[in-house]
């Protein structure tokens, strides 16, 4: 059997659209979920809604790192000569950064609801929402960490076909 097939693309591709797409729901629910507080809180206080925004901006970050993780991806595919184990590698790296993605976009949604909600009662929730946010957000860096981890094992695996 061939260390490079025909089909080997097939699963660095695959890992280019888990890396995009699964980022990219987590992101749109992080943000949804946020909104929805967010307009809540606009309802009662309108002048901390530009503060509350904070969950927002984090959840679209989270899709950021997908965008990162399937262009580099996709610029290392190439038609000929990619190896199974790089496809592999990749698929896995993709699969890294779009889980932890979704997990983190899942967190950020949640708590920035709740917190944005409670934020209206009481003032002091902010810096613990900013922290629990920071935590949160940082489970989506932690898949693009591996993920660019994992493509650079990949390189230089293909010029043996």
């Amino acid at each position: 059997m061939s260390t490079c097939p025909p089909f080997a693309p097939f699963f660095g591709f695959a890992g280019v659209a888990s890396a995009m797409v699964l980022s990219t729901v987590g992101a749109a629910f992080g943000t949804s979920k946020s909104g929805i507080g967010i307009a809540g809180l606009g309802t009662f206080k309108p002048e901390l809604i530009m503060k509350s925004l904070i969950p927002v901006v984090m959840s679209g970050i989270i899709a950021v790192y997908g965008l990162v993780v399937s262009v580099l991806i996709a610029g290392s595919i190439t038609p000929t000569g990619y190896s199974l184990f790089a496809g592999f590698v990749h698929l896995g790296a993709g699969l890294a950064c779009g889980s932890t993605g979704i997990a983190a976009g899942y967190a950020i949604g949640i708590v920035g609801d709740s917190c944005v909600r409670a934020y209206v009662q009481e003032s002091k929730v902010f810096v613990s929402m900013v922290l629990i946010l920071i935590f949160a957000e940082v489970l989506g860096l932690y898949g693009l960490i591996v993920a660019l981890i994992m493509n650079s094992s990949a390189i230089g695996t293909s010029s043996s076909c």
